[in-house]
């Protein structure tokens, strides 16, 4: 890796974590302001939902096969590395972490599981005027209505508080701890102090990311067609 003044530049992000992250971000927003637009802007609500849960399956499968710092096994927010890292802000001690920090890493999983009920609840909603999702007649009709009420009140107050905790943390630390999370995540890449594992982000493992971008599609075009 190229290096000045033993500050080396190494690739955290690859560019299929990048591209998700950007995609999700705005089918997010896109998806909280057709919810509230609701009438003819519905159609658009669901395809974003089918968009949704597309990056939420391909996320998970680039958690196991993606680059170093986008795999789970490197992030995940154990029970001890969470405890270190909050006695670490407490005592007021450096906390810079590579790729996601032990309360970044939880507030990436737990959207990503917010996103997963949401989703799968909205294919079970029906608002009993002119929108029903694709899988309500399949289902008894009480989970039709426990989906329904979960979809419309309490998931979407979930998603929306989770989202705003996890951009209020970004814009902390780039404020506060003058720790940027924003910049990696457009270029991929961190000046670190010193050497460490950099993230595969090649034309071949970007190939790769979209043959698995497409079979999730797959995956949901089918679910969405299951009756």
């Amino acid at each position: 890796m190229p290096h000045t003044n033993s500050l080396y530049r190494i690739r955290i992000w690859d560019l299929p974590t990048r591209g998700f992250h950007i995609l999700l971000m705005l089918c997010v927003a896109g998806l909280i302001a057709t919810g509230e637009i609701s009438g003819n802007a519905m159609q658009l609500h669901f395809w974003l939902g089918y968009a949704v849960l597309t990056l939420v399956l391909f996320r998970i499968v680039w958690g196991f096969v993606g680059g170093h710092w986008s795999r789970f096994v490197n992030f995940w927010p154990t029970p001890a590395k969470l405890s270190s890292y909050v006695q670490a802000i407490r005592s007021q001690q450096p906390t810079h972490s590579v790729g996601h920090n032990p309360l970044g890493a939880l507030s990436v999983l737990g959207i990503l599981g917010i996103l997963l009920l949401q989703v799968l609840s909205g294919f079970m909603s029906d608002d009993e005027i002119s929108n029903a999702g694709p899988w309500t007649a399949l289902v008894p009709g009480d989970w039709v209505s426990l989906a329904t009420e979960y979809h419309s009140e309490i998931g979407k107050t979930l998603l929306i508080v989770l989202v705003v905790l996890h951009v209020g943390a970004v814009l902390y630390h780039k404020r506060v701890k003058h720790d940027d999370l924003i910049t990696p995540m457009i270029t991929g890449d961190k000046v670190l102090p010193e050497q460490t594992h950099d993230s595969r982000d090649t034309w071949t493992s970007r190939t790769f990311a979209l043959s698995v971008l497409a079979g999730c599609a797959y995956v949901v075009y089918r679910l969405v067609n299951l009756s």
